[in-house]
């Protein structure tokens, strides 16, 4: 696996010795007694935790437990029923997600969200669409800069694609591409937008062991070149090998926090996913 050009800005849960070794930077996101209701029924309560700069941080917890909702209030897809969302120290809480990603905040969700209808390279250029010049009169009589702009646009994505190891399917129809590449192709989309914040939804969900140990690379070659990243996964030994930081949720709450070692050894945590405390 290549390292990345610098951008612009049922469960195992021993933790694994290879863990990476915590940078300690600023908060680049704190969540403040953020709670979400649907119907009444409360699906995240009162949860405040803080993201450091650099870090890999993880969101752990059984099926239900709130992770994806809590990513969908972060990033914009649900407005918080209560608390607040910093990031970069500003208040983003509810903000539309087109106005966070060109803050510098990306993610990817659980289910494929691929134009398969596009080759896998302009799947990827959809993610620079923020840097892309597109006022009409340029756009109607392509310009030189506009022409120039779209070539840095397109070298840009093939060195996404080459980072992520897709070198091979640069030209392919996004159609024709196996599920495994698929996920590392919407991890090179993602870092198109050259986010500061990347929050990746399951990357190994459905992936066997091999596709597993390339998006494990992929997270740990993103993380760097100093892009922060919140992961949500069920894939214990990953998470456990490399994060700097878990937050552990059940039922919208929280349940623990600490690093792998700290939140593998922690009795609730093995409660809630063995079903009794040790």
């Amino acid at each position: 696996m290549k390292m990345l050009a610098t951008n612009a800005h049922g469960a195992d849960l021993s933790p694994d010795t290879t863990s990476q070794a915590r940078r300690v930077g600023p908060p680049i996101l704190k969540v403040e007694h953020l709670s979400r209701e649907f119907g009444g029924v409360l699906a995240i309560g009162d949860l405040s935790f803080t993201v450091a700069a650099g870090d890999i941080h993880s969101i752990i917890g059984p099926n239900g437990a709130g992770k994806t909702t809590l990513f969908n209030l972060v990033t914009g897809v649900y407005k918080p029923s209560g608390g607040r969302v910093l990031f970069d120290g500003a208040d983003v809480s509810g903000m539309a997600p087109y106005r966070l990603a060109a803050r510098g905040m990306s993610r990817t969700f659980q289910n494929l969200q691929i134009f398969f209808n596009m080759t896998a390279l302009e799947n990827v250029m959809v993610g620079r669409h923020l840097h892309l010049n597109t006022r009409l009169l340029p756009a109607l009589f392509r310009f030189p800069s506009l022409v120039r702009k779209d070539r840095e646009a397109k070298d840009r994505a093939a060195q996404l694609m080459t980072d992520v190891g897709l070198e091979k399917y640069i030209d392919a129809d996004a159609a024709s591409m196996p599920y495994g590449a698929l996920k590392r192709l919407e991890i090179a989309r993602a870092l198109a937008s050259e986010p500061k914040l990347l929050l990746l939804d399951e990357p190994a969900a459905g992936l066997n062991a091999t596709e597993s140990r390339e998006i494990d690379e992929v997270i740990k070659t993103v993380a760097a070149t100093g892009v922060t990243i919140i992961l949500v996964e069920h894939d214990m030994k990953m998470v456990m090998g490399i994060s700097h930081r878990i937050t552990a949720l059940n039922q919208g709450r929280m349940l623990a926090e600490g690093t792998p070692q700290e939140v593998a050894a922690n009795a609730d945590v093995i409660a809630a996913y063995l079903g009794a405390a040790p």
